[in-house]
């Protein structure tokens, strides 16, 4: 199905419509939700890895004037529920990560509550943890899927073969380091009982999630709940990268609070550091991979063979290993995923769960194989280009990957290029580029309505949809617009709210396909019922639809990367990146290219300065927060470009849209690598690539 007319207002750089609110300060979240009498929570986090509470003193706390209550393990309600417990907030004395929450106070305000916090003295019996990551541990084991219910390996004609027929071969370790989310918005939940909570109570949820449905239903399950006892209300959110994409121990906090105190609204928001126990984190890899070719080129053999951690009790496996079993064709292929089970939190989603850090290893090692071929790093991924999908068998809907690389090199003066590092420079900087590839599959999400409503001389778009920042309150209504034949300016939507249809979740660059679709089946039921000339308070609902299962639906993308590496003392920066991608029909290019930069930005954050240091000795991430934690800030972003092919695609959805909030940050951190060899000759295969990790290819040069 095809838009109901000639797309107008899809395609247009409009401004985004939540702009002047945020700008303004007009905009609430979720943490400054008006209310009145609202007691605030702070949490007391356990301060060892392994072990259980022995003593909980919380004399002191109680005592302290504006404190309402403190709530243990001994005086929480029981949970209807603790199978996931990640959420089983307080039901037990046991603890399984350092910065678990063992026990949380509710004051009259946030001050009073911090402070009694301190004052809650806790004893421990502590036990043996382990919380470190090795590639030769004896008690790795393969889950039974990973992330989004793939197969744990894949594997496809014979490898060692393949590598033994290769005439050149890479066999090499890459490493990704553990990295937090970290959303300007931190993770906050404001929470109220209606009603007597011994009896049938009501619970509006005023929180920063990616999905208002899925809190609801998560939280539901929980507390046992009916659905419709909840409402879940989230108009706005300051970035999630994943982390809000799952309900976290805070909801159920905030809401087990809540009840504690009848008829007051509780407010918790977490600190930096807290969120860097309590809200997910993408795990640390170890990617062992193998390539082979024959001297023209072509892939003879590919295996990718990932290990990474989770946590004792809840486990969460990155589909590292998914995106090399659709990349490049070969007869050849494996794919392993192996997990560590350890002491630590829960790991979750971050943009581009599997395909960010599964493409940093095979691209850094196709590059290391154009190297030992003396073969051009574009030319030899265009090479090695599939005709259909080598996972599925399925034809492609469409596949410009090779467009993306011409367009890139094109416009980044890749032909000038000398292939040999270390030979240009500028002053006391060594000059180099690099090249990667980038992928996402087109996701639609199941069980999405909307409804369209005529109010007047406006129409409204209702549905439970989430704008993290990705433009979605500017972007639905440019879709409604077209489907309905009217102009974009009569037209609102409503969203963040249960109130509304349900929605999906914002996550896997799901968004666009699947909202928008359930616009374009409700405006032509609006259509089909009303005609041109519908009444006010005319109005039809309609759903998304399942995708066209003949196909492998996947955007693309190339990054080129320009890295300066200064000669005496390794620094390394990087003033230019330039993306050019693959991704269907572009809702708005203005949001549209806000999304490229900013996943961008982030893949160079990945490359140059994120990585979250865990002590052994304490399973405490001691680098929790913006001092320490280094992230790319705009003094680290030079040039940086983002540019798209035109791709028209029938099959992804009626729109022809694939989804770019992730496939930015794919790619990025391999080709800013790649570049960094180029420059100085160091490759450097353990991500963040820190000027110790050069040096060495500087005092070879020195030396020469």
């Amino acid at each position: 199905m095809t838009f109901l007319s000639e797309p107008e207002a899809v395609g247009r750089d409009l401004p985004r419509r939540d702009g002047p609110a945020k700008v303004l300060g007009t905009a609430a979240y979720a943490g400054e939700t008006p209310l009145e009498n609202v007691a605030y929570l702070h949490l007391v986090q356990a301060t060892i890895a392994r072990g259980r509470v022995t003593e909980l003193d919380a004399t002191a706390a109680e005592s302290l004037d504006g404190v309402v209550a403190v709530l243990t393990p001994g005086t929480a309600e029981r949970l209807a529920s603790t199978e996931d417990r990640e959420l089983a907030a307080l039901q037990d004395v046991r603890v399984a990560f350092r910065g678990q929450v063992v026990a949380a106070v509710v004051a009259d305000s946030s001050e009073v509550a911090r402070h009694a916090a301190a004052l809650v003295r806790v004893s421990y019996a502590q036990e043996a943890h382990d919380v470190e990551l090795r590639a030769d541990r004896d008690d790795l084991y393969a889950p039974e899927q990973v992330n989004a219910g793939f197969p744990t390996d894949t594997a496809e004609g014979d490898v060692e073969a393949g590598l033994a027929a290769a005439a050149v071969t890479v066999e090499q370790t890459y490493t990704t380091a553990m990295y937090h989310n970290n959303p300007m918005e931190p993770h906050a939940t404001t929470a109220l009982w209606d009603r007597d909570p011994a009896g049938d109570g009501f619970l509006t949820l005023w929180d920063s999630t990616q999905g208002v449905h899925p809190t609801r239903e998560t939280v539901a399950t929980v507390f046992g709940l009916d659905e419709a006892q909840i409402r879940v209300v989230c108009p706005y959110v300051g970035g999630g990268f994943g982390s809000k994409g799952n309900p976290h121990v805070n909801v159920v906090l905030a809401a087990m609070a809540a009840r504690a105190v009848p008829g007051r609204p509780v407010r918790l928001a977490l600190t930096r550091q807290q969120m860097f126990s309590l809200c997910g984190y993408r795990t640390p890899t170890i990617q062992r991979c193998a390539l082979g070719a024959d001297r023209g080129g072509a892939l003879t053999a590919l295996a990718i063979d990932v290990v990474e951690q989770t946590s004792r009790i809840k486990e969460f496996a990155e589909q590292t290993g998914v995106p090399s079993r659709m990349m490049y064709a070969t007869p050849n292929r494996r794919t392993t995923h192996r997990l560590a089970a350890l002491d630590v939190p829960v790991p979750s989603w971050m943009r581009a769960p599997g395909e960010c850090p599964g493409m940093f290893g095979p691209e850094v090692a196709m590059d290391e194989l154009a190297e030992r071929l003396g073969m051009d790093p574009v030319e030899l991924r265009m090479r090695n280009e599939p005709e259909v999908d080598p996972d599925s068998g399925k034809p492609f809907s469409s596949r410009n990957l090779v467009g993306c690389l011409r367009e890139g090199a094109q416009r980044f003066g890749w032909a000038e290029r000398d292939p040999r590092p270390g030979l240009r420079r500028r002053g006391d900087w060594l000059v180099g580029t690099g090249v990667a590839a980038s992928t996402y599959p087109v996701n639609r999400m199941p069980q999405s309505t909307a409804t369209i409503r005529r109010e007047r001389d406006r129409y409204v778009a209702e549905i439970g949809a989430a704008d993290l920042g990705t433009g979605t309150w500017t972007t639905l209504p440019q879709i409604a617009a077209d489907a309905l034949g009217v102009p974009v300016d009569r037209v609102d939507v409503r969203i963040g709210d249960t109130d509304y249809p349900v929605a999906s979740v914002a996550g896997g660059s799901s968004g666009m396909t699947t909202w928008g679709s359930a616009v374009i089946e409700a405006a032509l039921a609006f259509r089909d019922r009303y005609g041109s000339e519908p009444p006010d308070g005319a109005e039809a609902s309609g759903s998304v639809g399942e995708p066209d299962g003949r196909y492998a639906m996947h955007a693309f993308g190339a990054q080129f990367a320009e890295a300066h590496v200064n000669a005496d003392t390794g620094e390394v920066r990087v003033p230019r990146l330039l993306g050019v991608f693959a991704a269907g029909r572009i809702i708005n290019p203005r949001t549209a290219r806000s999304q490229f930069i900013g996943g961008m930005t982030m893949g160079l954050s990945m490359a140059l300065h994120e990585n979250s240091v865990l002590d052994p000795r304490t399973g405490h991430v001691v680098n929790h927060d913006f001092a320490e934690y280094h992230i790319t800030a705009n003094a680290d972003v030079g040039e940086i470009e983002a540019h798209w092919l035109p791709e028209h695609d029938p099959y992804v959805n009626a729109m022809g849209s694939k989804g770019i909030g992730e496939i930015g940050i794919v790619g990025t951190a391999a080709a800013v690598s790649n570049a960094v060899w180029h420059a100085c000759g160091a490759r450097v295969r353990d991500l963040p690539i820190t000027l110790d990790k050069v040096l060495h290819a500087l005092e070879e040069q020195s030396a020469l």
